[in-house]
């Protein structure tokens, strides 16, 4: 979306309302061939695993109690994990993605969807091609019905009809969009479970950087924020998800996107102004190193289940 709809990330294309959902659509299609490559060619031999990785935030219904909320919420994760992960595990994409841009896509006059369609040989090859799902998250929104106008140009956010919101008391030590909400991690979890029948999942990406350059590498933020979204992936251990690892994202400060090396998400400090790039740890890494050898929380006091 933000490389082929808006422009901001690389290739930089604007291409209306419809070049993330073609970009999305060749991604899905190649992965697919990809996973088959390996089945038909190496997995006899390798018994390895393929699977995808997918970046999803957690939508929350502003008011629990109020249909519309519960729909716009759900219509937010499908829009966002269902758009990639529905094709692979339940053979096409959402539902309600189909009907919305489907509709919208009618209303500017057109004769066909924004979205792709699969040939019933596709949505056959497609499904099932994950031996696992890589999953990032970061952050959740609270969602509530929004109806766009009757747009010329539709774009991926207005076919949603939504508007998400955020709770001022969440803590936000990172970017402007990373707030930390770890309750959201384990209800991610368990949607995952209930709709793509339980697969196994590797968390591949979880997080936080740091808003204001840490010079004493005293990043307790980062530590409450791991504390709080490990504890909850050990919740949805116990509701019975199939989660066998976990990453913290990431090891090093690094390049992150059109952000360059301004947002720091390692655990390692990098001077990036020295020509050899030293290498300091913060707080967080000998936090980090405890849960690691631990396989857990050291100090089963500190958390809650």
């Amino acid at each position: 979306e933000k490389g082929y709809e808006t422009g901001e990330h690389a290739p930089g294309l604007k291409l209306g309302g419809c070049g993330a959902y073609k970009a999305a659509h060749h991604i899905i299609k190649t992965h697919a061939k990809v996973w088959h490559s390996y089945n038909n060619t190496w997995r006899s031999e390798q018994q390895g695993m393929v699977g995808i990785s997918l970046t999803s935030g957690w939508g929350e219904p502003v008011d629990p109690h109020s249909q519309t909320d519960r729909d716009a919420a759900e219509r937010y994760i499908q829009f966002h994990l269902g758009w990639f992960a529905n094709p692979i595990y339940r053979g096409d994409y959402p539902e309600v993605m189909k009907n919305y841009v489907g509709r919208k896509s009618a209303q500017q006059g057109l004769g066909t969807s924004r979205l792709p369609t699969f040939s019933v040989q596709e949505k056959t090859y497609i499904k099932g091609t994950s031996d696992f799902l890589g999953i990032g998250h970061f952050t959740t929104r609270y969602v509530l019905q929004k109806s766009f106008p009757f747009l010329q140009v539709s774009t991926y956010h207005t076919d949603r009809d939504l508007a998400e919101l955020v709770d001022p008391k969440w803590p936000a030590p990172g970017p402007k969009w990373l707030y930390s909400v770890p309750w959201g991690f384990r209800r991610l979890l368990n949607f995952i479970k209930t709709q793509y029948g339980n697969p196994l999942i590797y968390v591949t990406e979880n997080g936080v950087s740091e808003k204001v350059q840490c010079t004493q590498l005293c990043d307790e933020w980062r530590i409450e924020y791991l504390k709080g979204y490990i504890n909850e992936i050990l919740k949805a251990l116990n509701d019975g998800v199939n989660v066998r690892g976990y990453t913290a994202w990431s090891l090093l400060d690094k390049f992150e996107w059109n952000k360059g090396f301004s947002e720091r998400f390692g655990l390692y400090h990098i001077d990036f102004k020295n020509k050899n790039k030293p290498r300091y740890p913060k707080a967080s890494v000998d936090y980090y190193k405890k849960i690691i050898s631990a396989n857990g929380f050291p100090n089963s006091r500190e958390v809650m289940s």
